[in-house]
């Protein structure tokens, strides 16, 4: 499984020099239809996108990405949550987790 980034030519491109080979580029006209495709690619793992980016889908895309478990899609930037919650649904255990919680 892969990982893939999605979204505008800036976007991806720190994506890119970290050595991720799987990226799309998107605008807005053609976003959520590239994002539709990539939910239904097997090869995919985690996909990342700009958290921003989710503000502009139909609710029923939004949904769709965000309740995705192959791929986990993991929104980057903003304020979509804090680490913590991302690595825990993107592996579904919590390694921040201690004795005491």
């Amino acid at each position: 499984m892969e990982v893939a980034v999605l979204g505008s030519e800036d976007f991806v491109l720190g994506f890119r020099l970290a050595g991720v080979r799987c990226v799309h580029i998107a605008s807005a006209d053609d976003y959520e239809e590239k994002l539709m495709k990539l939910l239904d690619d097997s090869s995919i793992g985690v996909l990342a996108v700009r958290s921003s980016d989710l503000g502009h889908l139909s609710p029923a895309a939004r949904a769709r990405a965000m309740e995705s478990i192959a791929p986990v899609v993991v929104p980057v930037g903003g304020e979509e949550g804090d680490l913590r919650e991302k690595v825990k649904r993107a592996i579904g255990i919590d390694l921040y987790k201690t004795e005491r919680d």
